[in-house]
């Protein structure tokens, strides 16, 4: 759909409330302004009454549950990397018992689902053969699947490996490439209605952080992530059972990071459920200077609630009961639960 204005709705809380005001996919939070954004513009904001319906309705729609998930509050997605070389816990679960004991840790600290992946994709990060990806997920969902019936969810771009992971126990795909990696990818799903996260990629990994440009990133990014989704219903995946990422940190600088964040209830628009994986990242160290992975914990939570005051529905992180804990709080003050 080519659009010309695009709508990011003024996210809020609490009362009192505007008497013209939408509540955001049937929760507490609530819209009665948004920001006009057009290509080369000013940005401008309006009445909730000047916004198009077609945006309305994708606002209002209530987000469908996925894997007994309800998205009226924020879940949290557990990362467990299976890799010797991912940017944060790279090596740290390469060991079977180590990486079971890691996800029963995050299942007793609230973590609604865990993401299971077997190939790193960090900047640099260089294609790993579809047997050895296997290899490394393939027993950790087994016995993830053996004792628990937490939803696993395999972090993969490769149809071979989410085959594998399936049949081990995983109910739904993450592909950080938005399914432009592996085309047979997109017709798996579909065959046996695995609910899918499509997030944006500009490049690969071995070369999204050469110098990444964009004319309007919040426009570009919305328009990928569209028409992808609209590429997923097609093949016969239900709107209802996809979940969208921007991306932070794949193809992006400093700026475009920021501003994504800052702005991601622009991707309300999608109507679908929105999942921020910002956890660790370098943003942290750009921003705050922290160079250890393992110590950018509060700069994670930080961004991570800013997200969730614009109505953000999934949150991917290391630092599974750190983040509960912030967001309880914050769902004490502002919805008073």
């Amino acid at each position: 759909m080519n659009m010309t204005s695009y709508f990011r709705p003024i996210v809020r809380t609490g009362s009192p409330r505007s008497q013209h005001s939408i509540f955001l996919a049937e929760t507490n939070y609530w819209v009665s302004e948004a920001e006009e954004i057009k290509y080369g513009k000013e940005t401008k904001l309006v009445s909730i009454n000047d916004v198009p319906e077609w945006w309305k309705k994708r606002w209002l729609k209530k987000r469908s549950d996925i894997l007994g998930m309800e998205f009226g509050f924020p879940k949290l997605m557990g990362i467990l990397n299976i890799t010797p070389d991912s940017f944060s816990d790279g090596g740290n679960h390469v060991k079977l018992d180590v990486a079971l004991n890691q996800a029963k840790f995050m299942e007793e600290n609230g973590v609604d689902i865990i993401d299971i992946g077997g190939e790193s994709t960090r900047p640099g990060a260089l294609t790993v053969p579809i047997s050895e990806e296997i290899k490394r997920i393939e027993p950790v969902i087994t016995g993830i699947s053996a004792r628990s019936k937490i939803p696993i969810s395999v972090d993969t771009r490769k149809s071979k490996v989410a085959s594998a992971a399936r049949k081990a126990g995983a109910s739904m795909v993450n592909d950080v490439s938005g399914f432009t990696f592996d085309p047979n990818l997109l017709t798996y799903c579909s065959k046996y209605k695995l609910p899918v996260c499509v997030m944006h990629m500009k490049g690969s990994p071995e070369n999204m952080q050469n110098n990444p440009k964009y004319e309007n990133i919040l426009i570009e990014v919305f328009d990928f992530l569209e028409n992808q989704i609209g590429t997923l219903v097609k093949a016969g995946i239900s709107r209802d059972q996809i979940i969208a990422d921007v991306g932070i940190g794949f193809g992006k600088n400093i700026g475009h990071n920021l501003a994504l964040i800052k702005n991601i209830s622009l991707f309300h628009g999608l109507g679908v459920p929105l999942l921020l994986g910002v956890s660790r990242k370098s943003i942290i160290s750009n921003v705050a200077r922290v160079e250890k992975p393992s110590d950018r914990v509060h700069g994670s939570i930080s961004l991570a609630i800013s997200a969730l005051g614009q109505g953000v529905q999934v949150f991917r992180v290391h630092d599974v009961a750190e983040t509960r804990q912030a967001f309880d709080l914050w769902v004490a003050v502002n919805f008073g639960e």
